[in-house]
Parts: C-alpha cells; structure tokens; sequence
C-alpha cells in the first residue's frame, strides 16, 4: 500500500504564493514521475507541473514563470511552489507518482486526496 498525503492548500489573496508539500508513504521502491494536476468546478483535470526522478520539470503554460515544482526523493515529497497566485488557478490540486512498489517492483500511479486552493481577487 502507498499513500500520498497533500497539505499546503487554502485562501489567498491574488498576488500572494502558497506552497504545496505531498508526501509518499508505504511499500515504495522507488518513485519515478510526480505530478500536481489541478481541476477547477466544471472543468476536467490538467497537469499543472511534473518531475522525472533526474529532475527534469515541465510545466503548463498558464502558470510558467509563476509555479515551479521539486522534489526531495530522500523525503519521497513533491512540492509545488505557487507564485504570482491569480483567481484562475482556484481549484483542486491533486499530487501525483508512478510508484515502483516493493512487493511487486512494478509501476503503478497513486493520487492524493486533493487539497482546495482558492485565489481572491
């Protein structure tokens, strides 16, 4: 079993920065890719930002400049960093991470829980 564990989410005013932590916990191996996607009411889930294990970032283009993801592979947690906070980014964000379990050694994606980010204008 693998849990992912979201914290960091809440209400801000526009202008101000949030920082987002999830944390990965179980029968890890290893972690490959992690994610931050985001789904906002009446609209489907997008990928916000992703990491390889090397570190290697990508980013929608919405929020380039503004957001930017790492990680600590030692702490197994992803963190995405949110600057420049603009209404449009209010949604739920959702951590991501394609796990190589223990028991298996096989891939598999677990998700977080979500945590609400809400921007003020």
């Amino acid at each position: 079993q693998v849990q992912l564990v979201e914290s960091g989410g809440g209400l801000v005013q526009a202008g101000g920065s949030l920082r987002l932590s999830c944390a990965a916990s179980g029968s890890i191996f290893s972690i490959n890719a992690m994610g931050w996607y985001r789904q906002a009411p009446g609209k489907q889930r997008e990928l916000v930002a992703g990491i390889t294990s090397s570190g290697s970032t990508n980013y929608v283009d919405s929020v380039k400049g503004r957001f930017t993801i790492s990680r600590d592979n030692a702490k197994n947690t992803v963190y995405l960093q949110m600057n420049s906070l603009k209404p449009e980014d209010t949604a739920v964000y959702y951590c991501n991470a394609h796990v190589v379990t223990t028991r298996t050694r096989i891939e598999y994606v677990y998700w977080g829980q979500g945590t609400q980010v809400t921007v003020s204008s």
